[in-house]
């Protein structure tokens, strides 16, 4: 299997992750999924020199991570108020 080909894979697999993650009701799920598929699609934005696409998914890990990491927090506000 050639590189080219490799690349093609990586991008229908990050297609299919992006596309579970918006079948999730659990929006922590959600945020997981969509973060996993939008870097899936920066490297393989990188892979085939595909710039727009890296930036416009890097920026989407970007959003992921920070609402995952108010998520986390609020999460653990509420743990602790219950203890």
């Amino acid at each position: 299997m050639d590189t080219a080909t490799i690349w093609e894979w990586v991008g229908y697999l990050a297609s299919v992750v992006v596309a579970i993650s918006l079948m999730m009701s659990n929006i922590k799920k959600l945020r997981w999924w969509n973060l996993i598929g939008a870097a899936l699609f920066v490297a393989y934005g990188l892979a085939i020199g595909a710039l727009p696409v890296a930036l416009v998914n890097f920026f989407i890990v970007l959003i992921d991570a920070f609402y995952l990491v108010k998520l986390y927090q609020v999460s653990k506000v509420k743990l602790d108020k219950e203890s």
